[in-house]
Formats: structure tokens, sequence, C-alpha cells
């Protein structure tokens, strides 16, 4: 559910969609860290003026923490 929302919101902000991948790993059973990799042109849209865009995606996905329970980090890389 993270993962499609992810793929599919970023890929409409960005100029490079077919460089956007998500990424997800547990770092513990209550905790999970999403990398969003990115063109290296893209990143600062991504992240927006004063960290807007990044705020309002960390926003949206808290919403699943109240119904998953999980808390998450969201990180933006450049591709490689």
């Amino acid at each position: 559910m993270v993962t499609d929302f992810l793929l599919t919101y970023t890929k409409l902000l960005v100029n490079n969609p077919e460089d956007i991948s998500v990424e997800i790993s547990e770092v513990d059973e209550n905790f999970d860290e999403i990398i969003i990799f990115a063109n290296s042109e893209d990143i600062g849209k991504l992240i927006g003026k004063e960290g807007r865009m990044i705020n309002s995606i960390k926003t949206v996905i808290s919403g699943c923490k109240a119904k998953g329970g999980k808390n998450y980090r969201v990180n933006v890389k450049a591709a490689e």
C-alpha cells in the first residue's frame, strides 16, 4: 500500500518517472525505513522548496502509521 502510493505519487512529480523506485527495509518490528530512489535531476523536486514536498509525503505516510501501527522514515537518494 505505501509502496504503491509512493511510486504513483512521485512519478507524477518528476521529469524522469522511469528512474523512480522505492525500497522499504524493516529496521525493527515497529519501524521501517523507506528510500525513494530518483534521478539526480529530480531530487530537488521531490524535496521541494524548504522541504515542503517531502514533508507532505511524510504526512501522508504517517496516516499509514495510524492504520498499520508502524513508524516510517522517508529518505530520497539518487538512483545509480
